[in-house]
């Protein structure tokens, strides 16, 4: 688990992993309370349950629940934040590299770690 330590493991199965919140029963994505490795069970604290990560996932970020075929809006809150810019598997980090704004087409441009607009020339 990348060297952070996680205060929620436990004695017991059920407490161990990496904790996640479900923000509503509609949503196709979680957000992790700490940051994640690959292959790190992850715990969702609100809905229940564990799921294995696909990609390391910074903390605060989303992770798809469940497999997110392409064009489907993701859901957070209850609200489409976006759409599935690509297939996204369960377990799979959910950001600017898979996640296509409804309102705007730069940030697909936009670098994954910084957020700089790479399609932008500065001087």
């Amino acid at each position: 688990m990348n060297g952070t330590a996680n205060p929620m493991n436990g004695t017991d199965e059920e407490s161990k992993g990496i904790p996640a919140i479900l923000l509503s029963e509609e949503d196709n994505v979680i957000t992790l309370l700490f940051p994640a490795e690959r292959g790190d069970k992850v715990r969702i604290l609100s809905g229940g349950g564990t799921l294995e990560t696909v990609d390391s996932i910074p903390v605060y970020h989303k992770m798809a629940l469940r497999f997110i075929p392409r064009g489907e809006p993701v859901l957070k809150y209850s609200v489409a934040i976006g759409r599935a810019g690509q297939d996204i598997p369960a377990g799979a980090w959910v950001h600017l590299h898979n996640l296509e704004s409804f309102l705007d087409e730069k940030s697909s441009s936009l670098d994954l770690h910084t957020g700089v607009d790479t399609g932008r020339q500065y001087e």
